[in-house]
């Protein structure tokens, strides 16, 4: 019996790649999170609120992701023998499972708010929230554009990517509220804008926690047809069987593969391996693979089946 594995698992490099172009957005978005908040609370209108508050979100979704990034880089530098055997690469999915908590959070808070208000709107200074929106709308569309590359690549960059787009089309809402209420006086254009923000984050919210929390209970990655992996490896030559196959995904990009193969007797493990791994890289990108080589002829003693 023998077994197998590449090369050690690397750490994802998208949120490394992008870390400075989070700091910068992070940066940005703190100066104009205080702007809107103070503006917010000199104009009376909810729906600059809501917009400050979800930019608040951006701006601890940015942090904890810069974390994840920091703390995986710190663990995949110090590299040996650790408790921690797959590093920190899973606090990048805990941060985002996180931010999509906190944006559940305040969108909840934005729609109890609004339907205090919608009986009898206050009233509101048009003129400056129309002012401050434009200017958080400025800063969104610089995050958005410093966020949109690391979004493909990193879960943990495209949940700040995701609060910081819910935000830019906030933004917008609050502008065209403030159009209205200062060319009509319509005052209850502020509370339905809110709405209309605190909806706007749920759907996006549910995708991201949902690809978070499929991660984390190690679900197979939906891209990924386990069954044709399965039969991509019993097509290996010398190979007559494959069990105990599990496919997950570490962190972001990081597919991982283990396997146990029975194969003919006189086959060559190194060869065997050598194809095995091929196939999982080419055809699924699955760079980790732990593959157990066992012996047709070993019987039970060779392996014994654990039951999940």
């Amino acid at each position: 019996m023998g077994a197998g594995h590449d090369h050690g698992v690397r750490p994802g490099r998208a949120g490394e790649r992008h870390k400075h172009r989070l700091f910068a957005a992070l940066l940005l978005l703190t100066v104009f999170m205080a702007v809107e908040a103070a503006a917010a609370l000199w104009t009376g209108s909810l729906a600059l609120l809501s917009d400050a508050g979800h930019m608040f979100t951006d701006v601890l979704g940015i942090g904890m992701a810069l974390a994840a990034i920091q703390a995986a880089s710190a663990s995949s530098r110090r590299g040996g023998a650790t408790q921690r055997t797959f590093g920190l690469y899973r606090l990048e999915v805990l941060a985002a499972l996180a931010n999509a908590v906190l944006l559940f959070a305040v969108a909840g808070y934005v729609l109890y708010e609004a339907a205090q208000r919608i009986g009898d709107p206050p009233e509101v200074l048009a003129g400056p929230m129309l002012a401050v929106a434009v200017a958080g709308l400025a800063a969104n569309l610089v995050a958005f554009g410093l966020l949109r590359g690391g979004a493909k690549e990193s879960l943990n960059v495209r949940g700040a990517y995701l609060e910081v787009l819910a935000d830019l089309l906030g933004s917008v809402g609050v502008i065209v509220a403030a159009a209205v209420i200062w060319l009509t006086g319509w005052q209850y254009a502020d509370p339905l804008v809110a709405v209309a923000v605190g909806l706007s984050i749920l759907p996006r919210t549910w995708r991201l926690a949902g690809a978070a929390v499929r991660i984390l209970v190690q679900a197979a990655p939906k891209h990924l047809d386990v069954t044709a992996i399965e039969g991509e490896l019993l097509a290996v030559r010398g190979v007559v069987e494959v069990h105990d196959l599990h496919v997950w995904t570490l962190t972001s990009g990081m597919e991982v593969a283990s396997a146990h193969l029975t194969v003919a007797p006189g086959t060559t493990n190194r060869e065997v391996l050598t194809a095995a791994r091929s196939a999982l890289q080419g055809e699924y990108g699955i760079d980790h693979a732990t593959l157990q080589i066992e012996p047709a002829d070993a019987g039970a003693a060779c392996c014994e089946d654990v039951g999940w």
